[in-house]
């Protein structure tokens, strides 16, 4: 226990400093010489560290300077949104070294899903020449709402999964440590960790897709709520109210998320292309003169302002950020949103376009496994 203790020690002045000396990490964990010079010959024999040339001297001898290995072992991240699963694999820096993408079968079933990770993992595995043994763990962004700890699917209204023990079934096929997530919040932990939401504490991320959901970070931490279900404001009561059944999306989803948009877009469109975004499509109709076209543009940019009200005047988030369908939103649509809010509530948040787009939920997977799996489970590798 005493050497594993020292050895992580050592493993964080490493990754803390970049690079570093055998002698300054003595002085810097308070370790003896000896100690420290054998128990980083060992980290080097693991693959954990590595020499990377001299430093400056001090007086004395030139010191070989320490590096961590960021590629010592893998790490893959998954998200399932819609019809398509996106993955990467990537190291321990989160670097990508491997991509693929493929698209599922609708309705989605649990195996299939399973199957195609499992198939996709191996994937990438051969792309990259990384070895299976090399693999820490997954991260999997999953639609609905899903219990982390317990490793289940909750309830997921356009799967069809309820109370599903997804993790588990994942771990068993895979045969590797899995980190289940709402796929919103992994794209959340993405574009936090390194794209527009980096450097903010409270921040609220607003996806448009399939569904509508958000993910909440107050003070640097998600915000989750008592069962895990924060963030569902697919299902605000905004839009017309049909007669809803268990299982079926929320109201403000089924009448502004993608798929209802273009439900009412080809009530008067004609030859709408299903591999471009519907806000673009209509953004080109009102250039060209198209009265529904522009009326339909403002209805939705209205109520999707409407739900951002709602969510600002119950959070005051310092950070509000449009992902999915919204970063089509023209300038015209930008400031009219926020004229709409100026006049809503009370405190307007700075607003931006998410700048990571299908790669955050990749990157928020893989960051995912990095936060769960810290350094010290390295060295029981």
């Amino acid at each position: 226990m005493v050497k594993k203790l020292n050895k992580e020690q050592i493993l964080q002045q490493v990754i803390r400093h970049g690079q570093i000396s055998r002698a300054d990490i003595a002085k810097e964990a308070r370790l003896s010489r000896p100690c420290v010079s054998a128990l980083v010959n060992e980290m080097i024999e693991e693959g954990l560290l590595q020499e990377v040339g001299v430093g400056d001297s001090k007086g004395g001898r030139k010191p070989i300077l320490l590096e961590y290995n960021y590629q010592a072992y893998a790490i893959a991240g998954a998200v399932f949104e819609g019809t398509t699963l996106q993955m990467a694999l990537a190291d321990l820096k989160g670097e990508f070294l491997a991509r693929h993408r493929t698209r599922l079968k609708q309705p989605a079933d649990s195996d299939r899903v399973i199957r195609d990770l499992a198939d996709g993992l191996e994937h990438l595995l051969m792309q990259s020449g990384v070895s299976r043994e090399r693999l820490l763990g997954i991260g999997v962004g999953l639609p609905g709402i899903t219990q982390r700890h317990s490793g289940t699917v909750s309830f997921s209204p356009s799967t069809g999964w309820v109370d599903l023990p997804v993790q588990q079934e994942i771990a068993r096929r895979l045969g590797i440590p899995v980190i289940i997530d709402n796929d919103v919040n992994m794209m959340t932990l993405g574009e936090c960790a390194r794209g527009a939401g980096s450097g903010s504490a409270h921040v609220v991320y607003l996806y448009v897709g399939t569904g509508i959901g958000a993910g909440i970070m107050l003070d640097g931490q998600f915000f989750r709520g008592s069962r895990e279900a924060a963030g569902e404001v697919g299902y605000m009561m905004i839009g017309p109210v049909h007669n809803r059944r268990n299982g079926e999306f929320g109201v403000f989803e089924s009448n502004y998320s993608v798929p209802g948009i273009w439900k009412r877009a080809q009530s008067f469109l004609s030859g709408l292309r299903e591999e471009s975004s519907i806000i673009q499509q209509l953004i080109e109709q009102r250039e060209q003169g198209n009265r529904q076209a522009e009326q339909l543009l403002d209805d939705v940019y209205r109520h999707w302002a409407y739900g951002m009200a709602n969510v600002i005047s119950v959070l005051n988030p310092e950070l509000f950020i449009l992902s999915g369908e919204m970063v089509h939103v023209d300038p015209k649509g930008m400031e009219q949103i926020e004229n709409w809010l100026s006049e809503w509530v009370p405190v307007v948040p700075r607003i931006v376009k998410a700048s990571l787009g299908e790669e955050a939920g990749l990157i928020g997977a893989v960051y995912s496994v990095l936060e769960a799996f810290p350094s010290e489970k390295l060295l029981d590798k």
